[in-house]
C-alpha cells in the first residue's frame, strides 16, 4: 500500500492524515524491518542490537533505537524490554513486507491431564496467508494425549493459539492449571458446576474453575497432514 509523502497530502479531513502519517514507513525502517524478517526466517531468532546496526551500517545504538521505536508506534513489530531478543513480527510487518506470517513454536501442551508446557527457541512455522489479518499475537504448540479427539484435535496435531483476555463459553481454550498447561473447551453455564474446562473424550474428566486456571489463549486452527484446519 502506498501513503502520501509528508507536506504533499490534500486531505481535507486531519484525521485521516494522521491515520496515514502513523501508518507511514521510510525505506529507513522497512530496511530495518526486512533485517529482522531475515533473521527470524534463517535463524529462527530475532536479531540483536548489535546485528541490527550492523544490518543497517550505522556507528551507534541510537539508531537502531530510533528507527526500532517507530515500527514499534506504528504497530509493525512489538518489542520486549524483559529479554535481548525481544522482537515479534506483528501482522502489518508482514503485510507490508508481503511475506508469509509465521508463528513461534513454543512447545508441548497436554490433550489429556493438564501437563508443564516447555518452550522450544529457534523453531517457527509459516502460516497460510490469511493468518496476516490476525491482530493479536499467535504461537504454535504441539499436542500432547487424546482429550480433544471429539473436536478434531488428535494426539501429536499442532494447534495456532492466539493471545487473547476475553473468551466465549465454546471456545476451545489454551489454559493455565497451576503449574500445568493443557487444551480444552471452556464452558460458562447457568447450572453446576458453571464453570468448567471440558474435554472432548468421555474417558477424561472435566475440570472445574479455582483461582489457579488461567486462560492463556483461543485454539483457532489446527494442522492436519501439513494443512491449517478451522476449530469449532
Amino acid at each position: 500500500m502506498n501513503y502520501p509523502q509528508r507536506g504533499y497530502c490534500t486531505c481535507t479531513n486531519s484525521r485521516v492524515y494522521l491515520f496515514y502519517m502513523k501508518k507511514y514507513i521510510t525505506e529507513r525502517q522497512k530496511q530495518l524491518l526486512e533485517i529482522i524478517y531475515n533473521y527470524f526466517q534463517t535463524s529462527g531468532y530475532p536479531p540483536t542490537f548489535e546485528e541490527m546496526r550492523e544490518g543497517l551500517q550505522v556507528a551507534s545504538n541510537q539508531s537502531v533505537v530510533d528507527l526500532l521505536k517507530k515500527l514499534v508506534d506504528k504497530g509493525y513489530v512489538k518489542r520486549s524490554e524483559a529479554a535481548a531478543r525481544g522482537l515479534t513480527l506483528l501482522p502489518l510487518g508482514y503485510e507490508t513486507l508481503g511475506r508469509q506470517t509465521m508463528a513461534p513454536f513454543m512447545g508441548v501442551t497436554a490433550g489429556g491431564s493438564p501437563i508443564a508446557a516447555f518452550e522450544i527457541t529457534g523453531e517457527w512455522q509459516t502460516l497460510p496467508g490469511g493468518m496476516a489479518k490476525l491482530k493479536d499475537e499467535v504461537f504454535v504448540l504441539r499436542i500432547f494425549g487424546d482429550s480433544m479427539v471429539n473436536a478434531g484435535i488428535d494426539d501429536n496435531d499442532l494447534v495456532l493459539v492466539q493471545s487473547q483476555k476475553y473468551f466465549a463459553s465454546g471456545d476451545i481454550v489454551f489454559a493455565q492449571v497451576a503449574d500445568s498447561t493443557t487444551v480444552k473447551r471452556f464452558i460458562s453455564s447457568d447450572e453446576p458446576p458453571y464453570l468448567y474446562l471440558k474435554p472432548e473424550n468421555p474417558n477424561h474428566p472435566l475440570i472445574l474453575f479455582k483461582d489457579n486456571i488461567e486462560l492463556k489463549g483461543k485454539i483457532i486452527s489446527v494442522s492436519k497432514n501439513g494443512q491449517w484446519l478451522t476449530v469449532k
